[in-house]
């Protein structure tokens, strides 16, 4: 299980838990066009092929790690690649921000804010799955979350 904590009360920048050791820190800069995150020390790169459109891709050492494709540009999904696999990471539902990671049909693992009104997140991802591989997946998730609370104010 994975928690996604912010750094500050208003920010959108995380420090990923593993229980009480730390795993991963985002920083999900607003101005960059590369946002970083660091995964057990190891720098990571997180970016958008296009401007608009295109896959996201988490890259590091100047390779891909994986990446994630928006199958429809309405919908709160995307199809991710790692090392040859595909899984699909979608919104539970129309309004809410809990999401479910599905590997074909099979629901796998989840996405949910801890409380209504939060940007703490929990994980609950296979332990099978590389740990930068569930970085990435949470990551998707909250710049969604980031993205929607930009349109509502």
């Amino acid at each position: 299980m994975l928690n996604a904590i912010p750094k500050h009360w208003f920010s959108w920048d995380f420090r990923v838990m593993d229980g009480t050791r730390q795993v991963a820190d985002m920083d999900l800069s607003f101005w960059r066009r590369k946002e970083l995150l660091s995964i057990e020390g190891t720098p990571y790169k997180v970016f958008r092929e296009g401007l608009v459109s295109g896959a996201y891709i988490l890259e590091t050492e100047g390779a891909v790690a994986a990446r994630a494709e928006k199958p429809n540009a309405f919908r709160r999904s995307f199809l991710i690649e790692h090392e040859g696999r595909q899984l699909t990471l979608q919104a539970r539902s129309v309004v809410g921000r809990a999401f479910a990671l599905y590997d074909g049909q099979n629901e796998i693992g989840s996405v949910t804010p801890d409380w209504f009104f939060t940007r703490r997140a929990t994980a609950l991802l296979p332990e099978a799955l590389p740990l930068p591989l569930r970085i990435f997946i949470l990551w998707l998730v909250i710049i969604l979350w980031r993205r929607e609370a930009d349109s509502g104010s």
